[in-house]
């Protein structure tokens, strides 16, 4: 089985009670839900949550949640205590709750890599085509390998073109933007919770760099299809036009 787990938390400090938040008509999370549901690689869905209310309001429209613990550092954390709930799961997505516009082939492109058997973490990433977010802290880089194995992920931008004046960096097509879609092999899943941070996850506040540091690989799978992920007000209002074109 193949389980997506949405992890969604009502308190956020940019933007509290985001998950409920409305978007013509259905909050942020049904929207999230519903996309997710539609990927035909997904045997079952749920929310999983710290909060009554965004639980009582998956189940009212239909869908599954759990309520999880409050203390959870991580949405990952809050990820492996749902799925140790799904013993017959073996492959593990986890989506963000705050990702109304993914695209069921994006969820289709992250299980796929598992059909080898050496895969044990995967996720995606597209080419940045826009200098606003090449240099934004907010969004993050990556680099791999020849196989697609992720080498590193940061806040900057990398890799620094050392010939290229910056102006022109966006020109060169070499910089990926990581999305923030995971999938696990279920055995792996709980180990990743067990690890201690790291010095480079400190410095960068990313979580990956702790599985990177601890010797774990990412494969990281490449879309055309881009991420729009809200993280403040603003950036829903910006958004809400997307939702028009594509209704």
């Amino acid at each position: 089985m193949t389980l997506a787990i949405i992890p969604a938390r009502y308190a956020s400090t940019r933007f509290p009670g985001k998950p409920l938040a409305d978007m013509a008509g259905k909050t942020m999370i049904q929207r999230v839900y519903e996309r997710v549901a539609s990927a035909t690689v997904i045997d079952h869905v749920v929310v999983a949550t710290d909060d009554q209310r965004i639980l009582d309001h998956v189940l009212d429209f239909g869908g599954k949640a759990v309520m999880t613990r409050e203390d959870h550092p991580s949405g990952t954390d809050r990820v492996a205590e749902v799925a140790a709930g799904f013993p017959d799961a073996k492959i593990i997505v986890n989506v963000q709750g705050d990702e109304p516009f993914i695209d069921p082939a994006q969820i289709t492109a992250v299980v796929s890599p598992f059909s080898d058997s050496a895969i044990e973490i995967a996720t995606l990433a597209h080419r940045i085509s826009d200098e606003r977010s090449l240099l934004s802290p907010n969004v993050v880089k990556v680099v791999r390998d020849e196989g697609g194995r992720a080498l590193y992920f940061s806040r900057h931008a990398i890799p620094f073109l050392r010939d290229i004046p910056v102006g022109q960096w966006i020109l060169e097509g070499k910089h990926l933007q990581h999305l923030g879609l995971y999938a696990y092999r279920a055995g792996v899943l709980p180990k990743l919770t067990t690890l201690p941070k790291g010095e480079l996850e400190q410095m960068e506040s990313l979580e990956q760099l702790r599985w990177l540091a601890a010797g774990y690989s990412i494969h990281v799978g490449l879309t055309d299809l881009p991420s729009v992920g809200i993280d403040t007000p603003e950036d829903l209002r910006r958004a809400l036009p997307q939702l028009s074109r594509e209704e």
